[in-house]
């Protein structure tokens, strides 16, 4: 005989289906693009009738109040609720494509799920459009780099905006590349040669921080200037130029074009050259500062969980999405960028006093004057503190061990190979020491600080090879052990003031051995005086 339910065993059925459906329909509602659709429209639909119910009783609504952008450089009739980001095709934008979960303004995203507002990404290449754009409104976050900053803060045109750095957010590690003719071997060699170089562009300040490495200039070579990188790279696979800056893939493409070339250096090497940063009005950091913090708090969150690969193959889905090309065009674009922590923000934006390595305001200080030297800027830029917000930085509630900033690079002790390894760049420099002593002076470290601690900051990839160099005066032995020591002053002042790990300097004492080749059989006093140098060289180790 079958059994009756009871009346409260029918009521706890009925509450428990209705929990079953109540709970379905909110996973479906939070967790499902269906949800996300019919949340959008939802809200599309409140806004029409409240935009009508405005026109009907004869209010403006903001749409008709507003011009197209405000007093805070916001579009009008936009939502205020969404933060508009240009991006450009570049792998370091992946960590925040991740947390978004996509480019599109979705409730889908962590933005609006764990800080109440949605994040919308745009891709815009050209950068003129982008700054027009910004300028009118249509975006509240556009992207540059952190040494062509100046040329967005010095024209009063576009600094009356109040532009505003507020985060870093990566370093290239080879994504630009110098790539040169066959016979070029170092960067000493380019001197007098043909170089295209896209102007203005980061790949002025890689150009220039190269030179500088050898102890050349931008006027020791002909700079053959182009509009873009891809030009660059056209003109050098029409032979018509010696060398060429230019992006990944383009300096594996053309360098296999042209036989005999190859790719000097990239920013593996010369890791802390370009840096991208995001940059705001600040008016639009003050109106919206409780969504910048999270902008930045989610784009943190995102940068540690790309740890895991997992997660790191949705990223490159996204950006693959947004960039319409394969996920595994993607992953390698993603690979040539270090994506900048919170830590490393902390560093960049001058927080650490302890850090000794580049910063944000080095390379835009730099730039600024560089760039009124090659003519690309009338004046220099205001002060670094003038053109930065911190406050996102600042209010971040970010710790642990995942937020910790990138250290040094760790190098292999020195071998006996790496004396003599082929440098790719040579810097001699003439420090001055009390006869037969091998101790720097004052004046020697000043020297040193101005002529060669921005090149060893911006090429942290690399090994450096100090060698020290005398005149034929006394004998060879006491002068070989001499110039040694007199290397290890040098080498011992830039690791203690700089940070930099022993192991990364190979010391060699050359004595008379390597004068310089117009010097090799003169006993005159200017040429002893040439003969008595140290010389930086940048070497790619083993």
């Amino acid at each position: 005989m079958a059994a009756r339910l009871t009346t409260f065993s029918k009521l706890l059925i009925t509450i428990l289906i209705l929990g079953l459906i109540f709970g379905l329909g909110w996973y479906v509602l939070n967790k499902t693009s269906l949800g996300d659709s019919i949340k959008e429209k939802t809200e599309e639909y409140e806004a029409n009738e409240k935009n009508n119910t405005n026109e009907t009783s004869g209010v403006a609504s903001s749409s008709q109040s507003l011009p197209k952008a405000n007093q805070n450089g916001n579009a009008g009739g936009a939502d205020e609720n969404t933060l508009k980001v240009q991006l450009v095709t570049w792998g370091g934008y992946a960590p925040g494509l991740y947390f978004n979960e996509g480019a599109a303004a979705t409730t889908r995203s962590r933005y609006y799920q764990d800080y109440g507002f949605k994040v919308e990404f745009k891709l815009e290449n050209d950068l003129i459009n982008a700054l027009n754009s910004w300028i009118s409104g249509e975006y509240d976050v556009i992207v540059q780099t952190v040494d062509a900053f100046p040329l967005y803060t010095a024209p009063d045109d576009i600094n009356r905006f109040n532009p505003k750095a507020f985060m870093q957010v990566d370093w290239s590690r080879g994504g630009d590349a110098l790539i040169v003719k066959r016979g070029i071997n170092t960067i000493n060699d380019l001197k007098g040669k043909r170089i295209a170089v896209a102007v203005p562009s980061p790949a002025q300040t890689l150009l220039i921080s190269s030179l500088e490495a050898a102890g050349l200039s931008y006027s020791d070579v002909e700079v053959i200037k182009t509009s873009d990188n891809l030009k660059a790279a056209e003109a050098f696979k029409a032979n018509d130029v010696d060398a060429a800056v230019v992006w990944s893939p383009d300096d594996i493409l053309a360098t296999q074009a042209v036989p005999g070339s190859k790719i000097l250096l990239t920013t593996r090497e010369q890791t802390h050259i370009i840096g991208d940063i995001m940059l705001a009005k600040e008016e639009v950091i003050k109106a919206k500062q409780k969504m910048f913090d999270g902008f930045y708090e989610g784009w943190m969150k995102g940068v540690a969980e790309l740890k895991n690969e997992a997660n790191l193959n949705k990223a490159a889905k996204y950006l693959a999405e947004l960039n319409q090309l394969p996920v595994e065009d993607a992953l390698g674009m993603m690979s040539t960028v270090y994506w900048t922590n919170h830590g490393d923000n902390q560093n960049f934006f001058g927080f650490n006093n302890a850090y000794r390595g580049q910063k944000g305001q080095d390379l835009y200080e730099k730039m600024s004057e560089k760039f009124v030297e090659t003519g690309d800027s009338e004046k220099t830029a205001p002060s670094w503190r003038s053109v930065i917000n911190t406050s996102a930085v600042r209010n971040a509630k970010l710790t642990g061990a995942i937020h910790q900033p990138e250290g040094a690079k760790e190098f292999k002790p020195t071998t006996a190979k790496e004396k003599s390894l082929p440098a790719f760049a040579t810097k001699p420099v003439s420090i001055s020491f009390a006869t037969g002593q091998s101790s720097l002076t004052e004046n020697a470290k000043t020297i040193i600080d101005y002529t060669f601690a921005d090149v060893a900051k911006s090429f942290a990839g690399v090994k450096i090879r100090v060698e020290g160099n005398t005149d034929r005066t006394g004998s060879r032995a006491n002068n070989i052990k001499l110039s040694e020591k007199r290397a290890q002053a040098v080498s011992s002042y830039l690791q203690s003031q700089y940070g930099m790990p022993a192991n990364r300097f190979v010391v060699v004492g050359n004595g008379p051995d390597k004068p310089v080749p117009e010097c090799a059989t003169s006993n005159t006093d200017a040429c002893n005086a040439k003969n008595r140098r140290t010389e930086f060289q940048l070497i790619a180790g083993e």
